[in-house]
């Protein structure tokens, strides 16, 4: 795990400043703590901060070279299948002088070229310059767990990371890009390969760039099929799926530094650490974290799981932080706008995990992977009466909506039902769309000044629908999900948090293998109405493994009491950001919409948290990263968390 930066030219007799290169680099300190490497060429100029996992002696040092010093690599991340490829490179003629993975990605290169990407299984973003052909060659994972930033300028390429070491080059400016920043308010991430800043591009998952004669050029190389479908059995698929996880997190267990595991209590996060100790992990570290507030707190089912495994567990408990600190950390941490609040609970989950492990594993993907998040049913519910008409639509989702919030958990599933009277009159794809709606187009009417409207170009997730290649309607959408909430909101959360740390975070429900045959399962299998929660085979795979009260329990998921912050604490902040004269005079939104989206909320009128908190980490990311007014992160409180247990 690491972090990568590069320059490359067109003209070979472009010199590379290595001081500039080295400033890039060290921007990224905190995804390398361990170990830093930097290597000039003609035009061409690598940089790499390295998180020491599988080799600590210095041999692993990169960029790694090959035998004649031709070609060179610089990689983030961690490919589970390296061993098994090496003795056939070693057969091949090729002499390892680590024991790396990325050296064994950068001997395969040589012999496959750009198709070593399909033979990779893991989470990677990487650089290799081949100085025979003079080629640049970038790669991202199929699925988006490594990030990769880049600006071309039509002569000079530039990559990294993480956007703060594209910004330390001169050459890159620091202009907010319109198109991004709509993106951002109705989504609450950037979507796809856009920016929230100017001339800056991120290299999509399941893509790869080359930057020869002059020229860019992309392709993606891989896409999650969900047909043909397996003819399979009940019972078949349960086997399948315990037998392919047990085997995935066995792959991701190989490390020369400390593993432990995030503990939330839910079913994915449970199976994980329960697999952990089966395949022999004794006193497996867990990691959880909870709230004062009831509602929001997991941590009694994160102790059963660790009572039931006998982990060595370690349990925090945030209290309400000081929210300009953490939305400064958080703005600097992520580079561009970034609205989902559950950061805030991973970022000092990571902090805190850090001095006892090194790596961490967890349980993302188990919701996209088998149906996991209510916003499934609802969707389907809409799907199966599109040709009913939509007033009599209304009517169905009101008597569902009641029946939702009897049994409704907490009051944020309460709020979010009573949405559904309203949207169960849209098509059944544009209602999936509103439900991750941060600010839909009436409210940006209300919000938007004409200047900024004018620039604005609204996203849309049908084209993703479009593009599925799924019959089944469930399929579709967990397709939709896979391709943008996931790689786009959840994995850069845990990425920056975690690399804000200097921790590794491993994810076993999203090797591509498993997920392969997980998407081709039946629909019937990941949710049915006698379990509209979804994820039924995965619990019932699981069965006298992970404990009956954790399969059976509502799905909390992971949010942060953020209206009731908001009402206490917070409430001289709300004004004195998004009220501030930089903030009212960026011409993006009509100050006196801003000032009632405050005062709606504080009176308790109506739920403005999303909004507010995608406003406030919007205006705190220009203090960053455009006003420059901010220039390193402040260093993390930890007075607001309290260790219970450890």
């Amino acid at each position: 795990m690491s972090g990568i930066c590069g320059v490359v030219s067109s003209d070979p007799r472009d010199r590379i400043d290595p001081g500039i290169l080295a400033t890039m680099r060290d921007t990224l300190r905190h995804r390398g703590p361990d170990d830093e490497g930097l290597y000039i060429g003609p035009g061409v100029g690598l940089g790499h901060r390295r998180l020491s996992i599988i080799d600590l002696r210095s041999e692993g040092r990169q960029p790694i070279v090959n035998e004649d010093q031709s070609v060179y690599i610089v990689c983030n991340g961690e490919i589970y299948n390296h061993a098994e490829m090496r003795p056939w490179l070693e057969k091949r003629g090729h002499r390892f002088r680590s024991h790396t993975d990325a050296e064994v990605v950068l001997h395969l290169y040589e012999e496959l070229g750009t198709r070593c990407v399909d033979e990779l299984r893991g989470m990677f973003a990487f650089a290799i310059w081949d100085e025979r052909a003079r080629r640049l060659f970038l790669a991202r994972d199929r699925l988006g767990e490594k990030p990769l930033y880049y600006r071309f300028d039509g002569r000079h390429l530039i990559f990294a990371s993480e956007v703060k070491a594209l910004l330390a080059h001169p050459a890159v400016r620091t202009e907010p890009d319109a198109a991004g920043i709509d993106q951002y308010l109705t989504l609450g991430y950037l979507l796809g390969s856009q920016s929230a800043f100017s001339g800056v591009k991120k290299l999509a998952p399941a893509h790869y760039l080359t930057f020869e004669n002059a020229r860019v050029k992309e392709r993606r190389y891989w896409q999650l099929k969900y047909e043909p479908k397996h003819k399979i059995t009940d019972e078949e698929a349960r086997g399948e799926i315990l037998a392919r996880l047990t085997e995935s997190v066995s792959i991701r267990l190989a490390s020369e530094v400390p593993v432990g595991a995030f503990l939330s209590g839910g079913v994915d996060s449970s199976a994980v650490v329960a697999l952990m100790s089966y395949l022999g992990q004794r006193h497996v570290k867990t990691f959880s974290i909870g709230f004062k507030d009831s509602d929001y707190d997991e941590t009694r089912y994160a102790r059963m799981v660790a009572d039931a495994f006998s982990t060595d567990h370690h349990e925090f408990i945030i209290e309400p932080p000081n929210a300009e600190e953490v939305i400064s950390e958080l703005a600097w941490h992520y580079d561009e706008p970034y609205a989902d609040s559950s950061a805030i609970p991973v970022y000092y989950l990571s902090k805190l995990a850090r001095p006892y492990v090194t790596v961490a594993l967890n349980g993302d993907a188990g919701d996209e992977n088998f149906a996991g998040y209510r916003r499934y049913a609802i969707a389907m519910l809409a799907y199966h009466l599109r040709n009913v008409p939509a007033p009599l639509r209304r009517v169905v989702g009101a008597g569902v909506s009641a029946g939702y919030s009897v049994v409704a958990s907490t009051q944020r599933l309460k709020r979010r039902m009573s949405l559904l009277i309203d949207m169960l009159g849209r098509d059944w794809k544009s209602l999936y769309s509103g439900l991750m709606t941060v600010f839909d187009d009436d409210e940006k009417r209300l919000l938007y000044t004409g200047d900024f409207a004018a620039h604005a170009k609204l996203p849309s997730l049908s084209t993703l629908y479009d593009e599925s290649q799924a019959a089944d309607p469930l399929d579709s959408t967990l397709s939709v999900d896979v391709r943008s909430y996931l790689p786009d909101d959840l994995l850069v959360k845990v990425d920056r948090a975690t690399m804000a740390a200097g921790l590794e975070a491993r994810s076993p429900m999203l090797d591509h293998q498993f997920m392969e045959f997980v998407a081709r399962l039946p629909a019937r299998l990941k949710m049915n109405w006698r379990e509209p929660a979804g994820k039924s085979i995965f619990k019932s795979s699981m069965r006298g493994i992970v404990p009956d009260p954790i399969l059976t329990r509502s799905k909390m998921g992971f949010g942060v009491p953020l209206d009731h912050w908001m009402r206490g604490n917070w409430q001289d902040l709300l004004r004195d950001v998004l009220l501030s004269p930089a903030a009212s005079t960026r011409g993006y939104f009509h100050p006196h919409r801003v000032k009632t989206l405050i005062d709606e909320h504080l009176a308790g009128t109506r739920d403005r948290q999303t909004q507010l908190w995608s406003l406030l980490m919007l205006e705190m990311w220009h203090r960053t990263f455009i006003d420059q007014s901010i220039a390193t992160p402040v260093s993390p409180g930890h007075s607001m968390i309290h260790r219970i247990c450890a």
